[in-house]
């Protein structure tokens, strides 16, 4: 009798072990995959550091344009690779724009692939917004004169090649806080003032060399100095409302730039 008590006793802890399994099942995640998955990604970014990948069939596909069409090449960072994101409004639908940005690249790394994504795509015009991530540092310690040199050599190969080039301005950006409290200092890593310099720079030299300059900047920055908090989420991406504010701004620059450049 004392042994079929116990035996019982067994069956209904296991079983309600069971049942507790089910009910919650574990949603932790691995550990070891999510490491393997940061390790794929870092040997992915130093065997094809400019990330000359990410568009290649893309490029194949788009092919070159009708001598018709007046193609646009946007080359960007992520403000530009986000453009097109399903959330963000479209980027500009029925236009013959193409989107070649790439999340946290720098100058020297789009200087690297500006012939495959802009030039052999026969672009009329390309826009470049460029700069935000070299002050950051995500591809190591830099200075002003050589995110200069690097954006003065896609404008010298766009020019070499008969496309007209659009210059614009490193939006600017806000401190804000996360939920839990954690501050987020984005003017830290892109201090203000090395954008503002940079920004003026680039409406210069854009002046000098038969360029337009494109203005998100002015667009976009409040009393303080700061991106305004309506037009971005984190202080540095734009939004759905930031990037309607862009919208008609790079519309104008490149019927611009259509009409007078060279």
């Amino acid at each position: 009798m004392h042994r079929l008590i116990i035996c019982f006793v067994f069956l209904v802890l296991v079983a309600g072990s069971t049942q507790a399994q089910s009910a919650t099942p574990t949603t932790n995640p691995d550990p070891c995959a999510e490491q393997k998955t940061r390790a794929d990604r870092a040997e992915t970014r130093l065997r094809d550091w400019p990330a000359l990948a990410r568009y290649r069939e893309d490029n194949i596909k788009v092919g070159l344009p009708a001598k018709s069409d007046s193609r646009v090449v946007f080359m960007g960072d992520s403000i530009t690779d986000s453009w097109d994101a399903p959330n963000m409004g479209g980027f500009f639908p029925g236009k013959p724009y193409v989107n070649r940005g790439i999340s946290g690249q720098t100058t020297p790394q789009m200087l690297i692939r500006f012939r495959p994504d802009v030039i052999d795509l026969k672009p009329k015009v390309v826009v470049i917004l460029a700069g935000t991530n070299d002050l950051a540092g995500n591809t190591g310690p830099t200075t002003l004169e050589a995110i200069k040199a690097n954006l003065m050599s896609m404008a010298e190969l766009a020019r070499a090649n008969g496309i007209r080039v659009v210059f614009a301005s490193i939006l600017p950006v806000s401190d804000y806080e996360l939920r839990d409290g954690k501050p987020i200092v984005q003017t830290v890593r892109r201090p203000p003032e090395q954008i503002i310099a940079l920004n003026t720079w680039m409406k210069d030299y854009a002046a000098q060399n038969h360029h337009v300059y494109l203005d998100y900047f002015s667009a976009m920055v409040d009393a303080k100095g700061f991106l305004k908090d309506e037009l971005s989420n984190d202080g540095l991406h734009p939004n759905p409302a930031g990037y309607l504010v862009m919208n008609p701004l790079a519309e104008a620059a490149i019927k611009e730039s259509l009409k007078h450049g060279k």
